[in-house]
């Protein structure tokens, strides 16, 4: 179990594309469930929001997330199947840089597939914040970060500066990503 250091934009590892896991690295899964784990909780305590990491986060270019909203659920291999034609727009956040926010658009629902830390197969259908949330964490696993995203070069804003956006574009989170 470690607090690993999150690496933050600029980096050019954030970009990498990460790489499946090979069915049945319990090893590597079990420090990754912890360390993305303790990694998550440590943000969210020195910043007050924080639901989901991926492995790319801390350096590990692995196809793997963390997710702590509302359950805790770690997701390997995940794959995106039929997104949705309906987008939604909303204001991102990310603990790769946390004193910025994106705006961005996003598919309002998906169906996720991906197996569980017992390596069982999963398929479930994805809306509302989750949605939103795991597009997120899934472009990380593509060398995609959400300034990528931004709708265009005016939709970026300093987290200080979050009183005077529209508080429609903000999903009804207790804590960001």
């Amino acid at each position: 179990m470690a607090i690993r250091d999150i690496i933050k934009l600029g980096n050019p590892k954030l970009l990498e594309k990460s790489i499946d896991v090979e069915i049945g690295d319990n090893a590597l899964i079990q420090l990754l469930l912890e360390d993305l784990a303790d990694t998550a909780r440590a943000f969210n305590r020195q910043y007050g929001w924080g639901r989901a990491i991926s492995a790319i986060q801390i350096g590990v270019a692995k196809r793997v997330i963390y997710i702590d909203a509302p359950e805790q659920m770690l997701l390997i291999n995940p794959q995106v199947v039929n997104p949705s034609k309906a987008m939604i727009t909303i204001w991102d956040d990310c603990m790769s840089f946390p004193d910025l926010l994106v705006k961005v658009k996003r598919h309002q629902y998906f169906s996720l597939r991906y197996l569980d830390k017992n390596w069982q197969q999963q398929e479930r259908l994805i809306d509302g914040e989750l949605s939103e949330l795991l597009q997120h964490e899934l472009d990380h696993l593509d060398g995609i970060v959400a300034t990528m995203r931004a709708i265009d070069g005016s939709q970026i804003a300093l987290q200080s500066e979050k009183q005077h956006l529209d508080p429609s574009l903000f999903a009804n989170k207790v804590s960001n990503h």
